[in-house]
């Protein structure tokens, strides 16, 4: 059986090659027999049945074959019928082709028959032509005197007469279009200009229709009529006949809004000291002509030229182009730039204007871009401010040489009713810049917050250029004390001027605008400034009379004296009597600065060590001495009406304490007691003070720098006391000794 099956596999080879799946279903069937004969001959047993398996699938195979045999026979029988069909078929196209052939002979003999006919066709096409011109021959003989009748009509404004006398000739012409070729006729040559006549001239009356409705609104009406039928034979028409689209609607709605402009807008801008009249005649102008287009022009118009708004928004593109020209051309002032900004944000839009209850809603403002754009609104409030704080300058600083001018007189500042030293400068100083800036508010609130910040600048640069003339005011009286004659009190009345400058500040700040942070500190350190110079110079005026005072202190005569600091007393007493024409609350600060001053005088004086007491007496009396002047000033400026607590004085009362001291191996606890009390005292003063007792040793001195150095004092001073002995300087040590011909060691 393996036999026949490698036979068969040998002779189904060349199969193989022509039938792909005719090898595979035979690999499946040769598997398939293998594993059915494996399943049945298992046992030597089986094969005695193999006859008789043989001869079943012989039978079966026979089976097999007649079957397949009866198939292929009916497919054959198809196949034949199906050959004999196509068969027919191609004889039928063969006979279908050979009747195109003959059509398609018959046809092109009868096209060149046709063409021998062509002659006749074109005396046929003649006689057409002819027959027309025989029909339309009055008509056409007609057309030049209708051209002329036209051009007489249109010059006599007769537009709806003209038009249709157009329209016929129009009308005649595209007739013998097709026939003639109607635009080459000479003929009809000058329809063509004479509609453009017809057009400029109702452009012309269009143009004038402000007039026109008042004086003859029938003639606005019959040109927007023609327009209007011209618009809807553009529609009908197009580009089929000659000069379509005319567009008469669009010339003349063109017509209207050139008109407007070259009625408001054409001429040159006026110059600035003209423009708020300018300005003033166009608020008066404008609403009139809205009222005058809505009254009578737009009666005259069809509802879709929407006239109201066609004026509004050509009204206020051509504004807004004029006012472009204005700011690009001219060199606005502070004035003008006012008036233009006020007039274009609040007048134009507001009531009087566009905003007028009165206004028809169909001019639709609502689509209205501004009359300013954001960006030239930037520009005109920043060369606002560039140039009123040029003004600004000015006037301050010619307030100001008012006021030197005065400090330079013969008589004493004037007083106000409540008997202070009084001046107009800090009234007009602040006048000056709160109108300017309330000014404002009318404008914007960006405009007002600029001069706001620039109000205070420039306030900050005044008083930096009155402390400038206070420097020159000082250093006139430093060349000659007689001169100016009322030196103080023009530097009290200054005080004065700070007072009401720093109370009024917060005045000039606009409601709803916010604060600026950086030019408010500049603004309170430039009054501080202001304030510490005033003080400055009043003080030095009172030291210079004192110094002479304190030459003698400490001395010998010191020591004995119970009236050495009477002058002292009596002279500061003087000085400070004028304060009265100071503010209380300036009052006040000056009698403390100069307490601490005098004090500080005093101490300056102690630590120059002019005095070494030479025994335990004269430290007692020093210590006297100094307890005495202690209590006299603290007396002398209760009198004046400062407050104990705001004086220096007990500085001295603690200082008698280190030369009552008898035992000077205690002034370790007591100089650690007085360092506590006032911690910016330093080694040197304590070293210099030592000096005046006279009766310290080096190894006591050197205990007592030690202890100092071992306690330092606390920080931040007790009790908030402003330092002392760090304004006092110390006399430098002096110089070791050298002889001439050694060297210092």
């Amino acid at each position: 059986m393996g036999m026949d099956i490698e036979e068969e596999q040998e002779s189904g080879a060349p199969q193989d090659l022509e039938w792909p799946e005719l090898e595979k279903a035979e690999r499946l069937a040769r598997g398939a027999a293998l594993k059915w004969a494996s399943g049945i001959f298992y046992s030597p047993k089986q094969l005695t049945r193999l006859d008789q398996y043989r001869s079943r699938e012989a039978q079966r195979m026979c089976s097999i074959e007649s079957r397949i045999k009866s198939t292929v026979q009916s497919y054959l029988e198809s196949v034949q019928t199906g050959l004999e069909q196509l068969g027919l078929a191609l004889k039928e196209v063969q006979e279908a082709r050979e009747a195109l052939a003959e059509a398609q002979r018959a046809l092109r003999s009868q096209a060149e028959a046709a063409h021998t006919l062509e002659p006749l066709q074109e005396l046929a096409n003649q006689h057409g032509q002819l027959k027309a011109v025989t029909l339309l021959l009055p008509q056409l003989l007609a057309v030049p005197e209708a051209v002329a009748r036209t051009q007489a009509l249109i010059k006599d404004n007769r537009f709806l007469e003209a038009y249709d006398v157009l329209r016929e000739l129009e009308h005649l012409r595209d007739e013998v279009l097709d026939p003639f070729g109607g635009p080459e006729l000479s003929l009809f040559e000058g329809l063509t200009p004479l509609g453009e006549e017809l057009g400029l001239a109702m452009g012309k009356v269009v143009g004038s229709a402000r007039q026109l409705a008042r004086d003859d609104p029938a003639l606005l009406v019959a040109a927007v009529r023609v327009a209007e039928f011209e618009e809807k034979r553009d529609a009908q028409l197009q580009s089929l006949s000659p000069g379509r689209p005319r567009a008469w609607r669009q010339h003349c709605l063109g017509a209207l809004r050139r008109a407007l402009e070259e009625a408001y807008f054409e001429a040159p801008a006026p110059a600035p000291p003209g423009l708020a009249g300018h300005l003033a005649a166009l608020r008066e102008a404008l609403p009139a002509e809205l009222a005058l287009a809505e009254a009578l022009v737009a009666p005259c118009c069809p509802g879709d030229y929407r006239v109201v708004k066609l004026w509004a928004h050509t009204l206020h593109h051509g504004l807004r182009q004029h006012l472009q020209r204005l700011l690009d051309h001219e060199d606005l002032g502070t004035q003008d730039i006012f008036t233009l900004l006020h007039w274009a944000l609040h007048t134009y839009p507001g009531p009087e204007m566009m905003g007028h209850p009165d206004l028809s809603p169909e001019a639709d403002i609502s689509e209205l871009e501004p009359l300013l754009s954001p960006e030239a609104v930037e520009q005109l409030e920043r060369t606002y401010t560039e140039k009123l704080k040029i003004k600004v300058a000015g006037w301050l600083q010619n307030a100001l040489d008012g006021e030197v001018a005065e400090w330079f007189q013969e008589q004493e500042p004037d007083i106000d009713p409540e008997g202070f030293y009084h001046s107009s400068l800090p009234a007009v100083v602040l006048q000056i810049l709160d109108e300017n800036i309330r000014v404002t508010a009318v404008i914007s609130s960006s405009l007002q917050e600029r001069i706001h910040v620039m109000a205070l600048r420039e306030l900050g640069t005044f008083l930096r250029s009155l402390m400038e003339a206070l420097d020159r005011f000082s250093q006139e009286h430093l060349k000659d004390a007689s001169r100016p004659c009322h030196y103080v009190p023009y530097l009290l009345a200054c005080l004065n001027h700070y007072a009401a400058l720093s109370s009024s500040v917060s005045l000039l700040q606009p409601a709803g605008v916010p604060t600026t942070t950086s030019v408010s500190a500049a603004i309170d350190a430039a009054l501080g400034d202001f304030k510490k110079k005033i003080c400055r110079l009043i003080l030095d005026a009172l030291l210079e009379e004192l110094q002479p005072l304190f030459v003698a202190l400490p001395s010998r005569q010191w020591l004995s004296s119970l009236v050495m600091l009477d002058n002292v007393c009596e002279k500061t007493a003087s000085f400070c009597s004028r304060f009265s024409r100071v503010r209380s609350t300036m009052a006040q600060m000056l009698l403390a600065e100069t307490e601490r001053a005098v004090v500080l005088e005093y101490l300056r004086s102690l630590m120059q060590g002019k005095l070494v007491c030479r025994n335990s007496t004269e430290r007692i009396q020093a210590s006297e001495r100094m307890l005495q002047d202690s209590a006299q000033l603290r007396e002398l400026f209760l009198s004046l009406e400062l407050e104990e607590s705001a004086q220096t004085g007990a500085v001295l009362g603690a200082l008698q304490e280190l030369f009552r001291l008898q035992d000077p191996a205690l002034l370790s606890l007591e100089v650690s007691s007085f360092l506590h009390k006032f911690p910016d005292v330093s080694e040197e003063h304590i070293g210099v003070l030592l000096d005046v007792r006279g009766d310290v040793s080096r190894e006591q001195r050197q205990v007592v720098l030690e202890t100092m150095q071992a306690n330092p004092p606390p920080s931040p001073p007790p009790d908030g006391h402003r330092p002392l002995f760090s304004l006092v300087p110390v006399p430098s040590p002096p110089l070791a000794f050298c002889f001439p011909a050694g060297s210092c060691s």
